[in-house]
């Protein structure tokens, strides 16, 4: 995912992985911002449940897609916290 693009990446799966007793585990990689109004726009969300013989396991995909000034590849918007500093006047 991080390969093609992608500024951050985070994938929670939760549910009877070995034991009786259930459990989460979480993966990241990169930069993923969790709140705002840019997350709206940044941010890529699946759920998907998948049914084992043990019980329900589900999975949670949050992808973080890069800025696009075109729009194709991600939002045309920038994020409000980039700052662009400009070479000084003499």
């Amino acid at each position: 995912i991080m390969e093609n693009g992608a500024k951050g990446v985070e994938v929670i799966i939760s549910g009877k992985l070995r034991a009786q007793r259930a459990k989460a585990m979480k993966f990241k990689d990169g930069y993923l911002i969790s709140t705002g109004e840019p997350k709206k726009h940044y941010i890529a969300e699946a759920v998907r449940h998948v049914c084992m013989r043990q019980g329900m396991l589900g999975i949670k995909v949050k992808i973080m897609l890069a800025h696009d000034p075109l729009g194709v590849m991600g939002p045309k918007m920038p994020l409000p916290d980039n700052v662009i500093i400009h070479e000084p006047k003499e």
